[in-house]
């Protein structure tokens, strides 16, 4: 049995179904991230495990123990959100302890936990001030103390970094990431930010319309994508419309032009099927070879993004974007040059609408 099981949760509020069979079992110590798009049901289910809404039907245990319908205060749950949620007339120490406080725990001991969740967010200094002397960042970290004082089973994390601006928010998350790490509790994650996703997760759980699309590693939602959807929602990505020519050889056609995909091709009557491609895999000057796909097009557009140049090309209905490292040697090509494009056969995803399951 997993630490935290959620099995066959579902939430409806009248006609509406927020979240739809939801199956997760996350182990002891992991990180675990809820991603997708604003209303696909990700906080929903992350405040169904901190108790504060009931399923419709299904269960939530927590260390072999049902907490699906049991309140919040009893299970042991520590909660960081998005708005930081700190008492203003508390000092920070008070803020840290007030959990504590409330469970009925010695001022000794208060005093003690408070000055090591202190020591471990680099704020010991900071004991005496209020929230309001406090930038964003640091009130984020008396949070996430607060949290995490009451030696929580499971810590709980609602889109905690989004208020905060992008040169924190890198520094903030490896904080988390190391404290985590360090007090090895298990996890689970929200947010809608595809790069934090991938940075800080064990695991990442794609959510759309209530459904889980796919769950996996980092790697393997980036790099193997079952669905359309997270192909296009988890980095940039190409995505083409093919005719099938031979599914048992995986050849394939796109804009009149043949390639080739690695593998047998899904046997269904539609002819046509959806391919992916990351910008990363293409090359402009064939440095796979003679075994790679090599397709005709004509420059649409170079855009400088610094230490990546991103060039459109386009063949007949469809357009790709191509990305190259910046390097001084690099020549990029003009607007309305005609170009081959090259990729390896295995570098194609062959796409599905049905979301899938575990990789």
């Amino acid at each position: 049995m997993a630490f935290l099981e959620i099995n066959d949760v579902h939430k409806i509020y009248g006609q509406t179904v927020v979240v739809d069979t939801f199956n997760l079992q996350i182990e002891q110590g992991e990180f675990v991230s809820f991603l997708g798009p604003s209303g696909c049901g990700k906080t929903t289910t992350l405040r169904m495990v901190a108790g504060f809404i009931v399923p419709t039907s299904g269960s939530i245990v927590i260390n072999a123990v049902d907490v699906t319908r049991m309140p919040p205060n009893r299970r042991n749950v520590g909660m960081v959100f998005q708005s930081y949620a700190l008492f203003p007339n508390m000092t920070v120490a008070a803020n840290v302890g007030f959990g504590l406080k409330v469970a009925g725990q010695p001022a000794r001991a208060i005093k003690q936990r408070v000055a090591e969740m202190l020591e471990i967010i680099h704020m010991t200094e900071y004991a005496t001030r209020y929230p309001y002397q406090l930038s964003g960042g640091q009130q984020q970290r008396v949070a996430l103390a607060r949290a995490l004082a009451i030696q929580p089973q499971v810590l709980l994390l609602d889109e905690p970094l989004s208020a905060l601006d992008a040169k924190i928010r890198i520094s903030l998350r490896q904080e988390i990431r190391t404290i985590q790490r360090q007090l090895n509790i298990t996890t689970i994650y929200v947010t809608h930010d595809q790069e934090e996703a991938l940075s800080l997760s064990d695991r990442i759980v794609v959510m759309n319309q209530g459904r889980i699309e796919q769950i996996g590693t980092p790697f393997a939602i980036y790099n193997r994508p079952r669905t359309r959807f997270v192909a296009s929602f988890v980095g940039t990505l190409n995505v083409l419309t093919a005719e099938v020519v031979d599914a048992a050889t995986g050849r394939i056609m796109i804009d009149g032009q043949e390639i080739h995909v690695n593998g047998i091709l899904p046997d269904h009557p539609d002819p046509s099927l959806a391919i992916a491609l990351r910008p990363e895999v293409i090359s402009l000057n064939g440095v796979y070879g003679q075994t790679a796909n090599h397709m005709q097009g004509t420059v649409e557009d170079v855009t400088f993004l610094g230490p990546v140049v991103r060039t459109r090309v386009r063949f007949d209905q469809h357009t790709i974007h191509l990305d190259s490292f910046n390097t001084p040697q690099l020549v990029p090509p003009r607007n309305g040059d005609s170009v081959t494009v090259s990729f390896p056969p295995e570098a194609c995803l062959v796409l599905s609408d049905t979301p899938g399951a575990e990789v």
